[in-house]
């Protein structure tokens, strides 16, 4: 069964706490997105000391929107986080990163946006244990899933797929601008994790946090 992901994007973190308790009952994992306007348009949380005093039985990943991202990642790596994501586009040297978070015991993720391609992660094969793919450009919530992403997707997983003991060295995660409406279509392409914010805290037509979840992991059904 496909994976669902919450992704939350706040500017405050005592909305991220009150989004996180009301996930809780539904999902293992929850994804908090940090921008902070040095690699996007516009800023929202960015704290990470905010977490240490934080109390939830979720998996935390943590998607990082910011540059500097070499000297930077290290500010992330405290207990209460499981997952680092960092954009290919902030690094000058990814593997670097890549050493720090794998130092920490945390799982490092790639990322890369609408405008990169697929090939920009496929040194990072065998390196990360998850790529990210965002269809929307990263940072402001609500935009459109961009065409693009679903060729990326297919192609990643092809490459990953070329060799057979190779077969688990490639999940991928689909993040920005997932919906009940474009969900099939990217499970078909070749994502492994749905990361979805809108289509899980929307209460539009009556749904609720719940029924949403569901709603992503069961498009095939």
């Amino acid at each position: 069964m496909i994976q669902v992901i919450p992704a939350i994007n706040e500017k405050d973190f005592s909305e991220i706490e009150k989004k996180l308790k009301l996930i809780e009952p539904y999902t293992n994992w929850a994804q908090l997105d940090v921008a902070d306007s040095t690699f996007t348009q516009n800023t929202i949380w960015h704290n990470p000391k905010d977490l240490r005093d934080l109390q939830t039985n979720l998996n935390i990943e943590v998607h990082l929107m910011i540059n500097d991202i070499e000297n930077r990642v290290e500010e992330w790596l405290v207990p209460q986080v499981k997952r680092i994501i960092f954009h290919i586009e902030t690094a000058k040297d990814p593997d670097l990163v890549i050493e720090k978070i794998k130092k920490a015991g945390k799982e490092p993720g790639i990322a890369v946006g609408p405008d990169g391609k697929w090939t920009d992660l496929a040194h990072y094969k065998g390196k990360v244990n998850f790529f990210q793919i965002l269809g929307v450009r990263p940072g402001l919530p609500g935009q459109q899933i961009d065409e693009n992403v679903y060729e990326n997707i297919k192609q990643l997983k092809k490459f990953c797929e070329s060799s057979l003991t190779d077969r688990q060295a490639c999940i991928i995660e689909v993040d920005g601008g997932v919906n009940v409406d474009n969900a099939k279509r990217l499970i078909e392409a070749g994502a492994d994790i749905l990361c979805a914010a809108n289509a899980i805290f929307s209460t539009q037509g009556g749904g609720d946090i719940k029924n949403n979840i569901e709603a992503l992991k069961n498009v095939f059904r």
